[in-house]
């Protein structure tokens, strides 16, 4: 099975990069991956927080908080892992001064939920109060409608 699913890619540049990673056979989300590809903001005995570099369209913040675990679904992650989500979600929440954001998780079959990669992780998000449209999250796709191109309902604008 395949690392990540190109048919929910948002970006040209994102498919690229996950061809590449692809090829290489190399789960960007998985340690000592993350640590190379990505900026790591924070780390909790399990989970690593990270800025999403593919922000959805409308947030003022989008980050990312990854299990160490290669699992595809929340549930099966190890139970200490599963506690330890609480202390990165509380450190980031401290650290952004966040008083309103939500959370997003795609478990299973990217096909499926509109993911790209299968590595199970959690998007906090934050809305910009002064963008013209809400933030918006694909939780389900079909293999039908693979396409590869950008999202224009996801992808913020100016941004990678």
């Amino acid at each position: 099975m395949s690392l990540y699913y190109l048919g929910n890619a948002r970006t040209d540049e994102q498919a690229r990069q996950m061809r590449e990673l692809e090829a290489d056979g190399v789960c960007l989300f998985c340690p000592p991956n993350l640590e190379r590809g990505q900026r790591i903001v924070h780390r909790t005995r399990h989970w690593s927080v990270t800025p999403n570099e593919f922000p959805y369209r409308g947030t003022r913040l989008h980050l990312l908080l990854v299990p160490d675990e290669h699992v595809t679904d929340l549930a099966d992650l190890s139970p200490a892992a599963q506690q330890d989500m609480w202390a990165a979600l509380a450190w980031a929440r401290a650290e952004h001064d966040l008083d309103h954001y939500g959370l997003a998780a795609r478990n299973g079959a990217s096909e499926l939920t509109g993911g790209t990669i299968r590595h199970v992780h959690l998007h906090l998000l934050q809305g910009d109060p002064a963008a013209a449209e809400p933030v918006r999250v694909r939780l389900s796709s079909s293999p039908q409608e693979a396409s590869g191109q950008v999202d224009p309902d996801q992808l913020h604008p100016g941004r990678p």
